[in-house]
């Protein structure tokens, strides 16, 4: 498990994390928790930026 952390998304970023959420369910016969489509995201940013 990993750290507790809060965070403040705007509007348009929260609503295309939930999109792409809703798009991984849907493809899965598992849950998707928001927090794993987070971190999905972040690692890949992470990735780009070499760090």
């Amino acid at each position: 498990m990993g750290a507790r952390v809060t965070i403040v998304l705007n509007d348009g970023n929260a609503e295309k994390l939930r999109n792409l959420q809703a798009k991984m369910i849907k493809s899965s016969s598992k849950s998707v928790s928001f927090s794993h489509v987070l971190n999905l995201i972040l690692e890949e940013g992470l990735k780009k930026h070499k760090v």
